[in-house]
């Protein structure tokens, strides 16, 4: 059971990125980055292990996988940047409209960018697909605990799979 995320015993990883831990968590948690909103990713698992699939945790107690691994992520955030607003309902084309009309120049950044890693391009309905599919994956595995004197678990970003 992965079930732990903050407040925890951390140790420096060769990186200088804290890695946390907790006793009762099988893998590791490492922090990998942060998001404007408070929220933290995670790649989940030890260095060289089959599986590290990347864990969101927001601010507010919320949870998700949203990549199968570090890959699946990126190519995740630089195609939707909105992946969260999606959790709560609201159509591609109405998130994606509103992106364009703020950034015009979005499609040909997110495409230099992808191109820069290496990394292949897909539809944005492709990887809200993948989202969805992976963060279906979130329970019972994935859930971290809350920090607190409490633990409780985080609740479900995206609660229920999809239709």
């Amino acid at each position: 059971m992965h079930n732990c995320i903050s407040g925890y015993p951390c140790s420096s990883s060769s990186s200088g990125i804290p890695s946390r831990t907790c006793p009762s968590c099988q893998d590791p948690l490492h922090p990998i980055a942060g998001c404007g909103a408070g929220g933290t990713y995670y790649l989940c698992g030890e260095a060289g292990a089959e599986e590290r699939p990347v864990l969101y945790a927001d601010s507010e107690g919320q949870t998700t996988l949203i990549g199968a691994n570090l890959v699946e992520a990126i190519t995740l955030i630089a195609v939707l940047p909105f992946w969260c607003d999606l959790a709560k309902s609201f159509a591609i084309s109405e998130l994606g409209s509103d992106l364009r009309a703020d950034h015009p120049d979005f499609d040909a950044e997110r495409d230099r960018l992808l191109h820069a890693l290496g990394l292949a391009s897909v539809s944005e309905g492709e990887a809200a697909a993948c989202l969805l599919a992976v963060a279906a994956r979130t329970a019972p595995d994935y859930v971290p605990r809350i920090p607190d004197g409490n633990h409780l678990p985080y609740e479900l970003l995206f609660p229920s799979s999809p239709a």
